[in-house]
């Protein structure tokens, strides 16, 4: 497609498109916590719930990461 491989697409749509996807929960969960006048207390139980699935998704790249540089050396 367009002169990409199917490799190139899937990591460019990994790395920006769930980059983006990321981005525009953190506006869901603001708006959230900003429509129902959660405070800052609900706020920050609100970005922790809702959160967390984002935290996890970020250490497994970091992981991979970290495997990725420790196997070149």
């Amino acid at each position: 497609m367009f002169g990409f491989t199917e490799e190139q697409i899937t990591q460019f749509g990994m790395t920006f498109g769930i980059g983006a996807f990321m981005l525009y929960m953190i506006f869901i969960i603001a708006n959230l916590a900003w429509k129902s006048k959660a405070g800052k207390t609900g706020t920050f139980w609100l970005f922790l719930a809702l959160g967390l699935g984002m935290t996890g998704f970020l250490a497994k790249l970091l992981i991979e990461y970290i495997i990725e540089k420790n196997r070149i050396l």
